[in-house]
């Protein structure tokens, strides 16, 4: 019979290989459910895997989707380690598209533009992003509430608000009456780094996010404080650290890494506010967290991961007529993948007679 049987100690080399078994457990269940609906599994799955990574036109739309999920899982995987489980990175998301879109329509006259207005736009997004972060901080650092029901509920906030304003005074004039407002101009798009695609600067400024939290977070007193002001809070009384201070950082900076994300596909891939500027990015940003290990490096891997599931979910719809929702099974299937598989860090299979 197999059994589990607890560790003396923690698996530091399977805490790594989880994530890898897990997506691999993930990409197993996917073949059981095109099978189940009657579609080749070989097929299903290289829609999903290999199709979007086809040419430089697929390697670009995945890094299209991984600018927005790095930005704002870097920003959750620092809230994590400081133990403030921030929910609401898709609301912090929205408030930075609302403030960097309504900058960038005020300046944009038809004309201008350039560096120092696209770098005006993304503070104004950060901004936001802190500001609606804010308030889960303060929330819980005055009021003792649960910064999980708070965030959550703050994300549906946030999308009201962002309807009423396309709907109002954000609104197009010229058009038709549809709930966006008008496209921005060239000048305050972020330029493409690869010509003949969308792949913009939101990805190497993603990346250099990553690198700037891996400094933060490894090499610096500052980091080291806020884990331990997070995770053991009477250590970190004991050694003079602030418990508070590891939460309004957390959260600030969490905040303004989804404000940018926000800002990025406004002034990206979209190129003006619309009802809904992402399609889940910051809830499916937890599980690319947690992925990552709440590693400023393995996020990236794991974004990159996530992205391929939005790709090939989009080209699955076409190809294979699969419904909308295919994108968020894989992603529920690889949540839970992980968590299984979480399970051999402090446990390991034996066969007993």
């Amino acid at each position: 019979m197999l059994k589990l049987e607890k560790r003396p100690a923690p698996s530091v080399l399977m805490s790594w290989l989880s994530p890898l078994l897990a997506v691999l457990l993930t990409a197993l269940c996917g073949a059981i459910l095109f099978v189940s609906l009657g579609k080749d599994p070989a097929q299903g799955l290289s829609v999903f895997f290999l199709d979007p990574l086809a040419d430089l036109q697929g390697w670009a739309e995945v890094g299209v989707k991984v600018a927005p999920l790095l930005l704002i899982s870097v920003g959750l995987a620092i809230c994590f380690r400081a133990n403030v489980f921030n929910i609401g990175a898709e609301g912090q998301l929205v408030l930075g598209a609302i403030a960097g879109g309504a900058v960038a329509l005020y300046f944009d006259q038809g004309e201008g533009g350039g560096a120092l207005m696209i770098t005006l736009v993304l503070l104004a997004g950060a901004a936001g992003g802190m500001a609606w972060a804010a308030i889960t901080a303060f929330l819980r650092d005055r009021c003792n509430a649960n910064e999980i029901l708070v965030s959550l509920m703050l994300v549906y906030v946030a999308q009201l608000l962002l309807s009423l304003l396309v709907h109002g005074v954000l609104r197009d004039p010229e058009g038709f009456n549809f709930p966006q407002s008008r496209m921005l101009s060239d000048g305050f798009l972020l330029p493409m780094i690869v010509e003949g695609t969308r792949l913009h600067l939101g990805l190497p400024l993603a990346l250099g996010a990553a690198l700037l939290a891996w400094i933060y977070l490894s090499r610096s007193f500052a980091g080291y404080r806020l884990q331990v002001g997070g995770m053991a809070p009477a250590a970190a009384r004991y050694a003079g650290f602030s418990s508070r201070r590891a939460l309004w950082a957390s959260m600030l900076v969490c905040g303004a890494l989804a404000g940018i994300a926000g800002t990025v596909e406004v002034i990206g891939p979209i190129g003006q506010l619309t009802p809904s500027v992402s399609p889940g990015y910051g809830f499916a940003a937890i599980i690319v967290a947690y992925v990552g290990r709440l590693h400023p490096v393995g996020v990236v891997f794991s974004s990159f991961v996530m992205a391929l599931f939005y790709i090939g979910g989009e080209l699955s719809q076409s190809r294979l007529g699969m419904p909308s929702a295919i994108t968020g099974v894989f992603q529920g299937i690889l949540l839970f993948a992980l968590l299984a598989c979480d399970v051999l860090i402090h446990y390991k299979p034996s066969w007993r007679k």
